[in-house]
């Protein structure tokens, strides 16, 4: 790895819709969703953070567990939260709902870091992924800066920043189905995860 990368995990949802079960636990395939991250980060990763506002249910990991800085619900909060406890000049970022993020996916992503950009986001047909993204600590202070001004866009708070967009085609050839940045947030994602991976066992396609 050229540059220092350090691996946060997301894990600071509500979960409403799962009866207040964390995500991060749900099983796919009979795996955990965190147990899947973990697997990927801990090989990719010397530093691995978990942010999470429930710190207790993590100690079996072997990583670093910080909660949310500033007492507010968004996705940008854990991204700040992320930041700020990093100790390496970049962060590849990722939610803890996602089952079927694809270890190359993360590798493509580390090699185009470079000094001189700030955020390595993921551009399809669908729109960004910043939840699947690569930041560096410089985004830090203009992260805090929007959540004491309670905004909370992610697009919004890294405007300015030098991003570079990795376009879908580079992403479809580690990815060609873009199956990473499928997130499960109802159990119909759940059901539809699960079908996901009875197609691709009967097509002899590995899950993990």
């Amino acid at each position: 790895m050229t540059h220092p990368c350090t691996g946060v995990i997301l894990s600071g949802g509500l979960n409403t819709r799962f009866d207040g079960q964390n995500k991060a636990f749900v099983r796919v395939g009979q795996r955990r969703i965190l147990d899947r991250l973990y697997d990927i980060f801990s090989d990719l990763f010397a530093e691995v953070i978990l942010v999470t506002n429930h710190p207790l249910q993590f100690i079996d990991w072997d990583l670093t567990i910080v909660t949310d800085i500033f007492p507010v619900r968004s996705s940008l909060t854990g991204i700040h939260a992320g930041l700020f406890y990093m100790q390496n000049p970049f962060a590849f970022f990722s939610a803890c709902d996602t089952p079927f993020l694809k270890r190359e996916l993360v590798e493509t992503l580390v090699e185009q870091i470079e000094n001189n950009t700030d955020i390595i986001m993921p551009e399809t047909a669908a729109g960004f992924e910043p939840l699947c993204a690569i930041y560096s600590k410089r985004c830090l202070k203009q992260a805090e800066q929007h959540l004491k001004e309670n905004k909370f866009k992610i697009q919004w708070a890294f405007r300015g920043h030098r991003i570079k967009y990795i376009p879908e085609n580079v992403l479809r050839q580690k990815d060609p189905e873009l199956i990473s940045f499928f997130n499960i947030n109802t159990p119909e994602d759940l059901a539809q995860a699960e079908e996901m991976i009875v197609a691709r066992k009967q097509q002899g396609i590995p899950v993990d």
